[in-house]
């Protein structure tokens, strides 16, 4: 049975920080590319951040200088630290686990950044 269980969400202030994690079971995790999506009220779903197995960073635009993503193999985890956070960053941000074309998901976690 594949799980992940995201936690970190929570209501923050402009110009904050957040540390998003998620706990992966079920899977070899070490062979997954782990990937960060999230999306805003209104608006399609985005690839906020990615990291492959071999510790390779992809950042969007949007996020890129203010999101750091990590994977720990060990404990089978990857984080999202957010920092300098705007309004506009508020969504419901997804963990995902992907391996040849596969995507496992969490269930997203509510982040909403105040003006």
């Amino acid at each position: 049975q594949v799980q992940l269980v995201e936690s970190g969400g929570d209501l923050v202030q402009a110009g904050g920080s957040l540390r998003l994690s998620c706990e992966a079971s079920g899977i070899n995790f070490s062979f997954y590319t782990m990937a960060w999506y999230r999306r805003a009220p209104g608006k399609e779903r985005e690839l906020a951040a990615t990291i492959s197995n071999g510790g390779n960073t992809v950042y969007a635009d949007s996020v890129k200088g203010r999101f750091t993503i990590s994977r720990d193999n060990a404990k089978n985890t990857t984080s999202l630290q957010m920092n300098s956070l705007k309004p506009e960053d508020t969504g419901v941000y997804y963990c995902t686990a992907n391996r040849w074309g596969r995507a496992y998901w969490g269930q997203g976690t509510q982040v909403t950044v105040s003006s």
